[in-house]
Order: structure tokens, then C-alpha cells, then sequence
């Protein structure tokens, strides 16, 4: 196992030269520049100046010279200086800020794990019962309703008319007067939307995931075998069926890890958490090449773990992968 997982992470590095070539050719091919965003709208800004401005963030060299550098600098983990007018380290700025999303899309994956599996085998070992129509048409919601809609109709209801929860930021403005089981509470009111909000797509794609896969194990010989035997009904759905169900979704929870990240773009934007969501999406508009690449290099790096977690998962949960 620790040759395999070895393996898997040196062919990572021809991978993440192949996303971070891609990443780099197509940010620069927006329209726009960080010179003229930060320049048109001073008239009195000279075209020496501008020239200057770019040749300071090494704008003015060809592009595979400007990926060299950046790769020159990745390879001592230096993701460089944001163009921005702070001039910050971008680690600095991904390192303020990714606690955050990660509190957040780690509470979002057990939110969904610990309530889709139960759906889907629940559906699947009740099929076409009262509780597998309903969830099946909550499924099919969660699918059709756009999530950033969604995020503004539970903040005017929750957040507006009824008071019970805030709709921005991370914590209250007196926060520090707090006591500590209070700062608790306070935080909890502000990451419960948000996490609901990132966890209400995966919940409803894996259950449905979790359904499908439940169904077709239960139909094997062996599920019929071991009822024969006299086993009881939870042993053999919970033991025996519910394994070999779950190695699909396995894939699926590595997958959805850096998707999850993705998405916290969108409600991280909408409630004005200070996450890495919003910096990426403040940085587009900007075009900070720098950070820009440091966070998609981040979730490059993320999307690779991702799959060998789903890998070395499949070996845990069937021991005939580990054989092979």
C-alpha cells in the first residue's frame, strides 16, 4: 500500500504541470490587465508609467518566461506578490483565509455523509415507499434550485423576517465581549447557512448515488445467501450490503472535494464571509494573476488528493483491492 500511495503521488507532479500550463495560458487570455484596471481611471497616469507598472509584475515578458518565474518561485513554495495595492505575500493572503473554507467544506462533507447514506439505503431498502417518494422529490429539488438563489430566500426568511440567524460574515460586531460558550453559539448562528447551502447539492446528488448503488447490491446472491443463512435484516444491509454500496460513493466523496471548494466561491460572495472563495473571486475581478493561480494551484493539489483518497478508500473498504 505505502508503494502504491508513493507511486500515485510522484505521477502527481507531470499532472500539476500540465493544470498549471493550462490555469496560466487561459487567466491570461481575459481581457484586461492589472495595469489598466489599476491605471484607466487616472487620466494623468503616462504610458512610461504604465510601462513601468508592468515591468514591475514582469508583464512586459513573453509568457513562458513569466511561467518559468512562477514556477521558480512554486518550487520553494513561493506563489509570490499579489498585484493588488497591499502588495501582500499571496500565502499570506491564502493562509488567512483558507481556515475558514476548510472549517466550513469539512463541515458541509460530514453534514453529507452523515445524512445522504442513510437516506439512500433507507430509500433503497423501503423502494417506493411513502419516505422514498418524498425524498426522491427533495432530491429532484435539490438538484433544480440554484444554490445562490436558494442563499438570498433563506436569509430574507431566517436572516430578515424572522431574526433567528445573521447573513454576513463569520461573527457578530461585539464578538470579543462574548463569553467562550457564547463566541461558540455566535459562530455556529453564522456558519449554519452557509454550510447547509454547500452541503444541500452533494446531499441530494449522493443520496440519490447511495439509492442506486443499495438497490443493485441487495440484489445479489449473496445478499439472498445470507439471509438464508438466518442472519438478521440489520446485519445483512448494514454489514454485508452496505460495504460493497458504499465503494461508488467513495469515488464520488473524493471527487467532491475540491467541488466543494469551487462552490464556496458562490456563498462565501453572498453572506461576505472572508474565505478563499470570496479572495478568488476579488482577484478575478482584478486580475491578480498571482493569487488567482496560488488558490487554482491549491485546488489542482486538492482534486489529485482527492482521487488517491478515493483509491486508498476503495482498499480499506474491500479487502480484494488490497490483494490486487
Amino acid at each position: 500500500m505505502i508503494k502504491y500511495v508513493l507511486k500515485r503521488l510522484l505521477m502527481m507532479i507531470p499532472l500539476l504541470i500540465g493544470i498549471t500550463i493550462i490555469c496560466f495560458a487561459v487567466i491570461h487570455l481575459a481581457p484586461g490587465s492589472p495595469t489598466d484596471l489599476q491605471t484607466e481611471m487616472n487620466p494623468q497616469v503616462s504610458l512610461e508609467a504604465k510601462e513601468r507598472l508592468r515591468a514591475m509584475y514582469d508583464l512586459d515578458k513573453p509568457l513562458h518566461e513569466q511561467y518559468f518565474l512562477w514556477v521558480k518561485k512554486l518550487a520553494v513554495l513561493d506563489l509570490g506578490k499579489s498585484f493588488s495595492t497591499d502588495h501582500r505575500p499571496v500565502t499570506d493572503k491564502i493562509a488567512e483565509r483558507i481556515p475558514i473554507t476548510i472549517t466550513i467544506n469539512v463541515l458541509s462533507m460530514i453534514f453529507i455523509i452523515l445524512v445522504a447514506i442513510p437516506i439512500g439505503v433507507l430509500s433503497a431498502v423501503h423502494r417506493d415507499s411513502l419516505f422514498d417518494k418524498v425524498t426522491a422529490v427533495i432530491v429532484f429539488i435539490g438538484f433544480a434550485v440554484p444554490t445562490f438563489w436558494l442563499a438570498l430566500l433563506l436569509m430574507i426568511l431566517f436572516g430578515v423576517n424572522l431574526g433567528w440567524l445573521p447573513i454576513s460574515g463569520i461573527r457578530s460586531l461585539n464578538y470579543e465581549y462574548f463569553t467562550a460558550w457564547g463566541a461558540f453559539v455566535d459562530l455556529m448562528k453564522h456558519l449554519l447557512l452557509p454550510v447547509v447551502l454547500s452541503a444541500f447539492g452533494g446531499l441530494a446528488g449522493l443520496s440519490r448515488y447511495m439509492r442506486s448503488n443499495m438497490l443493485e447490491v441487495i440484489r445479489q446472491d449473496y445478499i439472498t445467501t445470507a439471509r438464508a443463512k438466518g442472519l438478521s435484516e440489520r446485519v445483512v444491509i448494514y454489514k454485508h450490503a452496505l460495504r460493497n454500496a458504499l465503494l461508488p460513493v467513495i469515488t464520488i466523496l473524493g471527487l467532491s472535494i475540491p467541488g466543494l471548494i469551487g462552490g464556496s466561491v458562490i456563498f462565501e460572495t453572498i453572506f461576505a464571509i472572508p474565505g478563499m472563495g470570496q479572495l478568488f473571486y476579488m482577484a478575478v475581478m482584478s486580475r491578480d494573476y498571482p493569487v488567482v493561480m496560488g488558490i487554482l494551484f491549491i485546488g489542482a493539489v486538492l482534486t489529485l488528493l482527492g482521487n488517491l483518497i478515493a483509491d486508498v478508500s476503495y482498499a480499506v473498504a474491500d479487502p480484494r483491492i488490497r490483494v490486487s
